[in-house]
């Protein structure tokens, strides 16, 4: 299996890169820095780099996308001077829109694979449900691209592509802080179950990294 992973130079996507890899499978990776090893290049804010990369791929069949890379620009953030538009933008275009471009320029990629999936790292601060306030860009974009995950679900069904949007638990990462409940490795191992166990039939999934269904 060839898994693909965005922002899996630290945090979770490190950790689910290792994961893969210490089970064997064929795993790459893209940060921003130059390409290194199994490390490409992704910008996922830029539309050429996304170019650029499924290029380098060439004929390369996916088996697992897994768009992990993302932003949280807005802590610290207060409602009556904060959340500049520029902060809007660049929240989004990580988010959302860089999630849109991965999957678009991989789907030749994943069409190659037979069942292939792809998996969305969004949060529990996307869901409705969830509204103590505050983090309004983080907020609004991870449910944004929850919303994108399920409409990309219908579109891809027939073509035998299953999506999963998840959340990842509160983790100890740079994101997440010292403070949170759980450490990279527990995230990671639930979200490895979680991807083997995503099909045609779950697709459109929001689910948390223990296996719970997330209400939307």
């Amino acid at each position: 299996m060839t898994v693909l992973i965005t922002g899996a130079n630290r945090g979770i996507g490190k950790a689910l890169f290792d994961g893969y890899a210490e089970r064997g499978e064929t795993v790459i990776g893209t940060h921003r820095h130059p390409d290194e090893g199994h490390m490409r290049q992704l910008d996922v804010t830029d539309p050429a780099a996304h170019k650029d990369l499924a290029a380098k791929l060439s004929d390369t069949a996916i088996d697992l996308l897994i768009c992990n890379a993302g932003v949280y620009p807005d802590k610290g953030q207060t409602l009556d001077d904060g959340y500049p538009a520029d902060m809007w933008a660049a929240g989004f275009a990580a988010n959302v829109t860089g999630v849109f471009l991965t999957i678009q320029h991989l789907l030749p990629h994943l069409r190659r694979a037979k069942n292939a999936k792809i998996a969305i790292i969004s949060s529990q601060m996307a869901s409705h449900t969830r509204a103590p306030g505050g983090s309004y860009i983080y907020r609004a974009s991870k449910a944004a691209v929850l919303n994108l995950g399920r409409n990309l679900a219908s579109d891809l069904k027939p073509e035998g592509i299953s999506v999963g949007i998840y959340h990842p638990g509160w983790v100890q990462t740079d994101m997440g802080g010292a403070r949170a409940a759980i450490d990279a490795e527990e995230s990671r191992r639930g979200l490895m179950a979680r991807f083997d166990t995503l099909s045609l039939e779950t697709t459109g999934c929001f689910e948390t990294w223990d296996g719970q269904q997330h209400p939307y």
